[in-house]
């Protein structure tokens, strides 16, 4: 077992499928040599058969046997002498056995003709009691021979047997035929099992390059490196599906990392815009200001709003990480009518002057929790006064999906560019749009929508045209 797991992986597809192959040839091949032989052998039973077949009946209506149905007739020597020597030729002899089992005559005279061989008693009763194919093989000298019994009755439907008639043939000339057909299989399977494990090897090898192929892009994924693109030849078959599934992993991977990168350097970015207001303020009290009302009350008010900034950076931070989790999610049934008869007015006390409007959908229950639903829609609606008109219309929806709910926020803003919609959901991705109404975000609010949308197993997109506005659509699963 320890050498079976020392092997690669081809030397272990290639012994398989040598042993595979070497298993069906000789099978095959034995099967093969097993079917010619009993081919041989029934054909030259039913040769004999049939030429001793009307000397026989000859010899019972020479000998006035044909019409003894009444009583069994004793077979006497001379008469059985006639019809074994009959019967006996170059290459078979006849021997007479009567219903004791007694050799009363056999048909060999000259000395090349073959010598017949002792009757079988298990075989012989079989044949006295009127059973007509039986055939074995036995030995004569240490050299095989075909024995065949051929009952001896008055007629062929008599049911009386007076004796039996035992032919046997020698096997040589069909054991050097198959002598030759076994040496010509045995080369021909030798041929195959070398060409077919040969070209299972070569096989082998060009269905695994591809698998090499990955091995050098794990390699360089562990150096850091994620631009090596695995190239496959045949995109159909299971290493080039797994292949382009690599390849469109190491894609994700890259962004992953690539965004991770933007992650880490706008936090850095935004951390420290808070704290170099703070050690600016600093240095301005211990130069002195600290003998200026006025200039501590400014400091002191600065200093406050900075700190307030980071406090809300890291309380979102730490809601992105704690949404991770699903566990976190408190969900409940809720009645989407009822939820957001309660939004809407809260909504619009946050929209002050703006216009917001509810366009109810048909009725549903669904399975969320509320404050995070909550805190999606005051994100998404956020968005939606931060760069929208005072005189443009907020619009809040939902309709029915099959198993879920969808639900929109749309406004009339100044819409997003195309080429920043791909990064729209990354932590402190900010595109370039113009804040219309209130200070810019930190770019983490679409970021936590995202997040707790997809900690109810929902989804979240968003839609937009410059100058004509955006719409956010959201869903998530009914009750």
């Amino acid at each position: 077992m320890r050498f079976w797991e020392k092997l690669s992986l081809r030397a272990r597809l290639g012994l398989l499928y040598a042993a595979l192959l070497a298993i069906s040839v000789v099978v095959v091949g034995g099967y093969s040599y097993w079917n010619i032989w009993q081919l041989f052998i029934r054909n030259k039973s039913c040769h004999i058969r049939a030429r001793a077949k009307p000397v026989i009946e000859h010899w019972l209506r020479d000998n006035g046997l044909a019409k003894a149905d009444s009583s069994l007739s004793p077979l006497k020597s001379q008469t059985a002498l006639l019809l074994a020597r009959d019967l006996t030729s170059r290459d078979t002899v006849a021997i007479i056995v009567n219903r004791k089992g007694d050799i009363i005559a056999n048909g060999k005279r000259l000395p090349e003709e073959p010598v017949a061989p002792a009757p079988d008693e298990q075989y012989l009763r079989r044949a006295l009691s009127g059973e007509n194919e039986v055939t074995y093989r036995g030995q004569v000298k240490g050299k095989p021979v075909l024995v065949m019994l051929i009952p001896l009755r008055p007629h062929p439907a008599s049911a009386r047997v007076f004796g039996v008639v035992q032919m046997s043939t020698t096997l040589a000339d069909i054991k050097a035929i198959l002598f030759r057909h076994g040496a010509m299989l045995v080369s021909l399977m030798a041929i195959i099992l070398i060409l077919g494990i040969t070209t299972g090897f070569w096989l082998i090898g060009i269905s695994l390059r591809d698998l090499q192929g990955l091995l050098a892009s794990c390699n360089q994924i562990s150096r850091g490196n994620f631009s090596k693109v695995v190239s496959v030849k045949n995109r159909h078959d299971e290493i080039g599906q797994l292949a382009l599934s690599f390849n469109h992993m190491l894609e994700k991977l890259e962004a992953a990392f690539a965004s991770q990168r933007r992650f880490v350097a706008n936090a850095a970015h935004e951390l420290m815009t808070p704290l170099t207001g703070l050690r600016g303020s600093l240095e301005v009290l211990l130069r002195g200001a600290q003998d200026d009302p006025a200039a501590i009350a400014r400091l002191s008010r600065g200093m406050y709003k900075e700190v307030n900034r980071l406090i809300r950076l890291c309380e979102q931070l730490l809601g992105l990480s704690r949404l991770e989790n699903t566990v976190n999610v408190c969900k409940q049934p809720l009645v989407l009518s009822e939820f957001f008869d309660d939004f809407i007015a809260r909504a619009r006390l946050l929209a002050g002057e703006r216009s917001v409007v509810l366009q109810p959908g048909v009725d549903a229950r669904i399975s969320a929790d509320p404050d995070l639903l909550q805190q999606v829609l005051l994100n998404l609606l956020s968005n939606a006064l931060r760069y929208s008109a005072t005189e443009t219309l907020i619009v809040i929806s939902w309709k029915l999906l099959p198993q879920e709910v969808e639900i929109r926020v749309s406004d009339q803003g100044q819409g997003i560019d195309a080429e920043i919609l791909p990064h729209i959901f990354e932590p402190f991705y900010q595109g370039k749009s113009v804040v219309v109404s209130g200070e810019k975000g930190i770019g983490l609010g679409l970021s936590l929508a995202k997040a707790m949308v997809e900690a109810h197993q929902g989804t979240i997109r968003i839609t937009s045209e410059p100058g004509e506005g955006t719409t956010v659509y959201f869903t998530l699963p009914l009750q």
